[in-house]
C-alpha cells in the first residue's frame, strides 16, 4: 500500500540498471583511473627519495623523456651506493610497470570508445573542449543513462551545486556539495580548465568534429564560447580560478547532457 501511494504521487525515482556490457566498460574506466593514481604515488616515492639526497630536477617539466634521461645519467649516479641505489631502482622500475599497464588500458579504451554502443555518445561529447576519448568514454559509462536528468539537474548529481542554508529572506550558501559520483566530478573539473585559454579552432577540434552530426558540432562550438567567456567574466571579476573552475564545471555538466540527449 505504500509504494501504491508513492506511485500515485509519483514520488518513485527511476533508477537505471547498467547492462553487462555497460558495467564492464565501467570497471574498465575504473581501472585505469587506479592506475592513474597508482603512477601519480610511484612517481612520488621517486621524486622524494631524489629530494631526501638533495637532488632536485630543474630542467623543466617532470616526466618526460628529457626528465627520463635526467633520472638514468644524472640523478642516479649521485645517489651512495648499495641499499639507496637498490630503492631508486625499485621505484623506477615502478613507475616504468605502472606506466606501461597505464597505456595498455588506454588503449583498450580508445578501441572500446571506436566500436561499441558507446561511439557515438563519446564523439558528441567530443565536440567540448577538454573532453577527449578517454573523458568522453569515462561519462558515458559513469552516468550511463542521460535522459533521467535535465540540464540542471545533472550538476547537482554529480555533487556540483552548493550548498544552501536558507531561512526567511537570508539565503547562504556554502561549499559544493560533493555528493554522487566522485570520478566523474573530477572528470569534469579538470575538462573546465581547457576553457580558460582563449577559444581558438585548431587542428584537433576540427577532427574529432569530423565524426559527429552537424548539430552536434553546432553545439559544441556554442557551449566552447559559452564556457571561455564565462571564464572571462570569473576573471575580470577577480574570481578565485578554484572557484570560478567550478562554477564552469557545473555549467560543463548541462552542456555534456545536452550533447548527450541531442539522439
Amino acid at each position: 500500500m505504500h509504494l501504491a501511494r508513492l506511485l500515485r504521487m509519483d514520488e518513485v525515482t527511476s533508477v537505471a540498471i547498467p547492462s553487462v556490457e555497460q558495467e564492464a566498460a565501467r570497471d574498465l574506466v575504473r581501472a585505469r583511473e587506479e592506475c592513474r593514481a597508482d603512477l601519480m604515488r610511484a612517481r612520488h616515492r621517486l621524486s622524494k627519495l631524489l629530494l631526501r639526497h638533495g637532488i632536485v630536477y630543474y630542467g623543466g617539466n617532470a616526466w618526460t623523456r628529457r626528465h627520463d634521461f635526467w633520472l638514468r645519467h644524472e640523478a642516479l649516479p649521485q645517489l651512495p651506493s648499495g641499499p639507496t641505489r637498490m630503492s631508486f631502482d625499485s621505484n623506477y622500475e615502478a613507475v616504468l610497470a605502472t606506466k606501461a599497464r597505464r597505456e595498455r588500458l588506454d588503449a583498450e579504451i580508445e578501441e572500446m570508445a571506436a566500436h561499441s554502443e558507446f561511439t557515438p555518445l563519446v564523439r558528441r561529447l567530443g565536440c567540448l573542449r577538454g573532453v577527449a576519448t578517454l573523458t568522453g568514454f569515462a561519462l558515458a559509462v559513469e552516468i550511463g543513462d542521460w535522459h533521467r536528468f535535465t540540464g540542471t539537474s545533472i550538476g547537482s548529481f554529480v555533487g556540483l551545486v552548493p550548498t544552501e542554508h536558507s531561512s526567511g529572506n537570508t539565503r547562504s550558501q556554502g561549499s559544493i556539495t560533493k555528493t554522487g559520483n566522485t570520478h566523474v566530478r573530477s572528470l569534469l573539473v579538470e575538462a573546465a580548465w581547457h576553457h580558460r585559454p582563449s577559444y581558438r579552432i585548431g587542428k584537433v577540434m576540427p577532427e574529432r568534429w569530423a565524426l559527429t552530426p552537424a548539430a552536434a558540432r553546432v553545439r559544441g562550438d556554442e557551449g566552447n564560447r559559452r564556457l571561455h567567456q564565462r571564464w572571462v567574466r570569473f576573471i575580470a571579476r577577480r574570481k578565485r580560478g578554484t572557484i570560478a573552475d567550478v562554477a564552469i564545471a557545473r555549467e560543463l555538466s548541462g552542456w555534456c547532457w545536452s550533447l548527450a540527449v541531442m539522439d
